[in-house]
């Protein structure tokens, strides 16, 4: 016997069944830096959809761009071949990444599946040097790479990976704060490290690696032979107040991750790029790396990482992230006296309020004073576009002023 009962049709990611389809969180539409919603609300957006609508919602020329691709090359795959856009969109990436020490483009369709992708790189990389031992990656306590299966391993917090039998048995995880955790694994699996992961801010919370740790990394890997991976699916693209926060290390990374502000939010997409070096041990022992998506670089998304390079300069985003970090900083320095507040943390336009409660009451008073916020346990996060006018900013303070003295 079949019984029928009338359930919403969508899952909702990291939502309880019980809580699907609430009118006050259903999105029906956006533009610039607002989201429309099913109760007939609108609230201006301190999110970044998912920090990754960077030069706001509906760009003029991304969308554009789009739209002319789908008449002119709706479809093409990167399995045993390229296409135009595709090494048009690498040629671009490179440009703005360092081509002086990036080579080459890997596309991949999201955050997470990229941080696999880099996972099986530097495993590869180290056997074609004849060190097939070296498959430990190691990660930052508190990261965030992904959900899927390789990157869940090397997120590094507990989100019931356990339960899903996620392998982590090649995975280490040690502090942001400073290197003697890193430097205390390596004196004992030194010669199986394959490679160390850093994300510039922690995805979660708005921590940003500490100098100290990124003044041992060079030294540390040229003692044992690791590779550095810049995970900037977060940071990139203006969010850290540079183009990519990594810039402004002291050393340059073998691999960098991009995703997010890549297609300003568009298209499903990311990119692994890679160094010369790295590069060049493939090209020399002329090897297939073992990885294809089929949606990975298609033409559309390219379409969009050209169009979404074009309006960075245009609209001199990097400069106007800059503008409004200057502005972040006077307003988190002006709240961080409130009693509600513990610390504020974060750089560029990427921050974190530490609370002395949960954050949910919070996050519902600022949505009542029209502000849509990224909630965590006990801390928001402000993630606003580079491209917030004085008005909204001024929307944001008031905003934001308003929750903490509700609550």
């Amino acid at each position: 016997m079949t019984v029928t009962t009338e359930r919403y049709p969508l899952w909702e990611s990291l939502v309880l069944p019980s809580r699907y389809g609430r009118p006050e969180v259903h999105a029906i539409g956006c533009e610039g830096n607002r989201v429309h919603f099913a109760d007939g609300t609108s609230a201006l957006d301190v999110m970044s959809g998912l920090w990754n609508v960077n030069l706001g919602y509906g760009n003029k020329a991304v969308t554009k761009a789009i739209t002319e691709c789908l008449t002119t090359a709706s479809y093409l795959p990167l399995f045993r071949g390229g296409h135009r856009l595709a090494e048009q969109a690498a040629t671009a990436l490179l440009g703005v990444s360092g081509p002086d020490h990036f080579g080459r483009v890997l596309f991949s369709t999201s955050g997470g599946a990229a941080n696999d992708v880099m996972m099986k790189l530097v495993r590869h990389y180290q056997a074609l040097r004849g060190e097939e031992h070296r498959d430990v990656v190691v990660g930052l306590k508190g990261s965030w790479h992904g959900l899927t299966y390789g990157s869940f391993a090397l997120t590094g917090q507990p989100l019931g990976q356990d339960v899903y039998r996620i392998d982590r048995s090649r995975v280490r995880h040690v502090s942001h704060e400073d290197a003697s955790e890193l430097v205390d694994l390596l004196s004992k699996e030194g010669d199986r490290i394959a490679a160390v992961v850093l994300e510039p801010v922690l995805g979660t919370g708005a921590h940003p690696v500490t100098d100290q740790l990124l003044g041992s990394i060079e030294e540390l890997r040229e003692q044992y032979g690791f590779l550095v991976i810049a995970d900037e699916v977060a940071t990139g693209f203006g969010r850290a107040g540079s183009y990519f926060a990594s810039q402004n290390w002291p050393f340059k990374p073998d691999v960098m991750i991009t995703s997010k502000g890549l297609t300003n939010g568009t298209c499903a997409a990311s990119a692994i790029v890679v160094s010369h070096d790295v590069c060049e041990m493939f090209e020399r022992t002329d090897t297939v790396l073992f990885h294809g998506e089929t949606q990975a670089g298609s033409p559309t998304s390219c379409a969009a990482i050209i169009a979404t390079i074009a309006e960075m300069e245009r609209l001199d985003a990097v400069a106007r992230a800059q503008k409004l970090s200057l502005k972040l900083d006077a307003l988190l320095a002006e709240i961080s006296v409130h009693p509600l507040v513990v610390e504020t943390r974060g750089l560029g336009c990427f921050r974190g309020i530490q609370l002395s409660v949960p954050s949910d009451p919070l996050t519902a008073a600022a949505r009542r004073h029209g502000l849509i916020v990224q909630p965590g346990t006990d801390f928001i996060m402000l993630v606003p576009s580079l491209t917030y006018t004085d008005e909204e900013f001024e929307e944001l303070a008031d905003g934001l002023r308003a929750a903490l003295d509700e609550i």
